[in-house]
């Protein structure tokens, strides 16, 4: 599947909220265009209309890069983007300075003051609301939308508006630009939020990783440790009874060799232990994981009986899947199905949200789920199916008597 749902379906849940953002922000640009410079058609004369939606769309332009800009350095992007802050600053006054100048001082009659209000107040409100991004903390923030509330009052004054229009000029710029302020403020939070909520989620699984090196770094610790020391002060005593032509030299590098096989038959135990999984265990772990995560997970599974090794197999398929369920696409539903039919056990797991299927269909991951399968002579089979869904087969066949036992 390809174009624009393939495209947003292939990014994360924080580049998707990041993508829906900034876009909402590019659409401030549209919504000043509409609401502030269209609405002075028809109200105002043509020669002025022309000048108001002019200075509108510039005003709308210059928001929209400056926003661009200012939300790449929320996220550590790039630098703080002073130029262009100074630029929106400087060009939202200077437009709405000149705006109330032409309506003060120009060639305009009667019944434009509410078309040109308009226009001043939201040039002033749109520029002082999208300042905000480039500004950490609610002091600054507090400080711009105030100083754009003066500014607009200050203004109106030195060209000639009446006291009490400046003083409502001004309260209704400090509400206008105080929302936008808001609004930024809110959107960018959230972003930030998901972001580091998706780290904590990465940084928790590699923690998760981390505790199972310990544990199995203590293990080999507790079981070669002691047998070494062992060894090693033997060696060194047959060494010295060697010298001296003592007989009881053999029995130590016997004791050593006994001791070495004895390390041996230990150390595997503990690897097989790190490799085996257990099917219970991972299914009630892929259950908890993808429900955290949230996903409706559904489990459904017949474990009784099985062997040892079934199991073990099994439960590697249970994790690696799990695994591609959170790391690629975006689903919203998973269950995972386990049933002894005929002599064999299948293992289902489908999902949701796939636009691509996981490793490309074999990739590493799943080529290691068939190795594993492969010495109890199972099989795995995965693939996209109907409906945008990813679907993992796994089975394996069982002896004779252990399907009597389980039917």
């Amino acid at each position: 599947m390809s174009g624009p749902r393939a495209w947003w379906r292939s990014k994360s849940r924080p580049e998707q909220l990041e993508t829906y953002t900034r876009w909402s922000f590019y659409f401030l640009s549209v919504a000043e265009l509409t609401g502030v410079g269209l609405p002075a058609i028809g109200q105002v004369q043509p020669w002025l209309v022309g000048w108001l939606v002019a200075a509108v769309v510039v005003h709308a332009a210059v928001i929209a890069v400056t926003t661009s800009l200012a939300l790449d350095w929320t996220r550590g992007r790039r630098a703080r983007p002073v130029w262009a802050l100074w630029t929106l600053g400087i060009v939202t006054f200077a437009l709405a300075a000149a705006t109330l100048a032409v309506h003060q001082y120009g060639p305009v009659g009667r019944g434009t003051g509410t078309a040109i209000g308009t226009v001043y107040g939201g040039l002033l409100s749109w520029g002082g609301g999208i300042l905000t991004l480039g500004f950490r903390g609610r002091r600054p923030m507090l400080a711009l939308v105030s100083g754009f509330a003066c500014g607009s009052a200050v203004i109106a004054l030195a060209l000639g508006a009446p006291w009490p229009i400046s003083l409502v000029t001004a309260f209704l710029v400090f509400l206008c630009t105080g929302f936008l302020t808001l609004t930024c403020a809110f959107s960018v939070w959230l972003v930030d939020s998901v972001y580091e909520l998706d780290a904590a989620r990465e940084a928790r699984a590699r923690l998760a990783v981390a505790e199972e090196r310990l544990r199995f770094g203590r293990d080999l610790h507790d079981v070669m440790g002691r047998n070494l020391s062992v060894i090693s002060l033997k060696s060194e005593l047959a060494v010295q009874l060697a010298r001296r032509g003592r007989p009881e030299a053999v029995e130590q590098m016997i004791e050593v060799q006994r001791i070495a096989q004895e390390s041996q038959r230990e150390v595997r135990a503990v690897v097989r232990g790190y490799r085996e999984a257990d099917l219970k265990a991972e299914l009630s772990g892929a259950q908890g994981v993808l429900t955290a995560a949230g996903i409706d997970c559904e489990v459904s599974a017949e474990i009784a009986g099985l062997p040892a090794d079934v199991q073990s197999a099994l439960g590697w398929v249970v994790r690696e899947a799990t695994t591609n369920v959170l790391r690629h696409g975006d689903a919203g539903r998973c269950t995972l199905c386990l049933r002894v039919l005929q002599g064999r056990v299948v293992l289902t797991v489908e999902n949701d949200g796939v636009s691509a299927p996981p490793d490309g269909g074999g990739g590493s991951g799943l080529a290691g789920l068939r190795e594993r399968l492969a010495v109890v002579a199972g099989t795995l089979e995965a693939g996209a199916v109907s409906g945008e869904r990813f679907r993992l087969v796994a089975e394996v066949p069982l002896k004779q008597e252990v399907s009597e036992v389980t039917s």
